[in-house]
């Protein structure tokens, strides 16, 4: 219920993105299953889509439209009360995109188009969900990402234009956003993990 009242108004407020509102809360309900069972989340994208991997990852690991405070019993264990008060609740993910010192390290000993897979294989567990970001849906790295995923038995949601590209194929859900113009398919795609940030947050912090 939770991830059809927060699609419904992202979907009043976007029209444009009714085509994708059955995949967006397919999205969200995956990662309630994920981080209800223990799982992380991990993203990826290039360029732009990068900045977007590491703004979903923010809004997960600290509170978003919540506060988030630690419950009292939580609060008990530090030593420091400011401390104890000063953090929240986190929901565990990692940008791929951000890793510097070793994308450039594979990029410089390996091939680069493998860089992201080389993460997911190496950091993915069980009820882990990837999330990858493409506009075109054909960037090799993050193809290559989802073929890793794939092998590793874990979850995918790919955020691509309205064709989907390679991505399609190789995602468990891909949302895809109606246009074929960059820029319009990034304007559109923060409200989109805006919206799955939201619900997943609800979910989990509703009190």
């Amino acid at each position: 219920m939770i991830t059809e009242t927060m699609t419904a108004k992202l979907i009043e407020r976007y029209p444009a993105l009714a085509p994708c509102s059955d995949d967006i809360k397919a999205a969200a309900d995956m990662l309630i299953i994920c981080f209800g069972a223990g799982g992380k989340v991990m993203c990826c994208g290039n360029g732009g889509s990068s900045a977007d991997s590491d703004h979903l990852v923010g809004e997960l690991m600290k509170g978003f439209l919540k506060k988030r405070a630690l419950p009292e019993n939580e609060k008990a264990k530090f030593e420091t009360e400011a401390l104890a008060d000063g953090l929240q609740k986190g929901l565990p993910a990692l940008s791929l995109s951000s890793q510097t010192a070793l994308i450039t390290a594979f990029n410089n000993d390996c091939e680069p188009d493998f860089v992201y897979a080389q993460q997911v294989y190496a950091l993915a567990g069980k009820n882990d969900v990837l999330i990858v970001f493409s506009t075109s849906g054909n960037s090799a790295n993050i193809v290559y990402a989802l073929e890793a995923a794939n092998a590793a038995g874990i979850k995918t949601v790919a955020v691509t234009g309205e064709s989907g590209g390679r991505c399609a194929a190789k995602a468990d859900i891909c949302i895809k956003i109606p246009s074929d113009e960059t820029c319009a398919i990034q304007e559109l795609t923060l409200p989109v993990y805006h919206c799955i940030a939201a619900a997943v947050e609800e979910y989990f912090f509703s009190e």
